[in-house]
């Protein structure tokens, strides 16, 4: 397993285990991480408090990864998501994370993109598409 395939997995395992267990050690100081629904974080620290605070209010269960590509200063991972908070609701999706990489490795932006794994063939019925009415669980 590669380096930059290793800081990917260990940023994962931190919110398995809600634990901080190296931010300042794969994050650039300016990365810029942004959510698959539109929340941004533009610096280390801001970063770090997301992660504190967040894990305050709910749980990351399961954070499985499918796949990675490489190519150049850049990295993409496929993974399935899903998450319990403390009000009891519960979230789930498939996503991909847009990793780009400084010249040692730290992560200086992570773009995620999620999809709703509630999938159905909107020409099921014929040739006319019948949309269901409802926005992914996590937006």
């Amino acid at each position: 397993m590669n380096e930059r395939e290793k800081t990917i997995r260990l940023w994962f395992d931190m919110w398995l285990n809600q634990q901080d267990m190296g931010i300042d050690d794969i994050f650039a100081e300016d990365v810029i991480y942004t959510e698959s629904w539109s929340p941004q974080y533009n610096n280390r620290k801001t970063v770090k408090h997301w992660f504190q605070e967040w894990n305050t209010r709910g749980k990351v269960v399961v954070w499985e990864i499918k796949q990675f590509f490489h190519k150049g200063d850049q990295t993409v991972v496929e993974w399935y998501f899903k998450n319990e908070m403390n009000n009891g609701s519960i979230e789930e999706f498939d996503g991909i994370s847009l990793v780009e990489w400084t010249e040692d490795n730290r992560i200086k932006a992570l773009k995620e993109f999620g999809c709703n794994r509630n999938t159905y063939n909107p020409y099921q019925e014929g040739d006319i598409p019948q949309f269901k009415s409802q926005k992914a669980n996590w937006f």
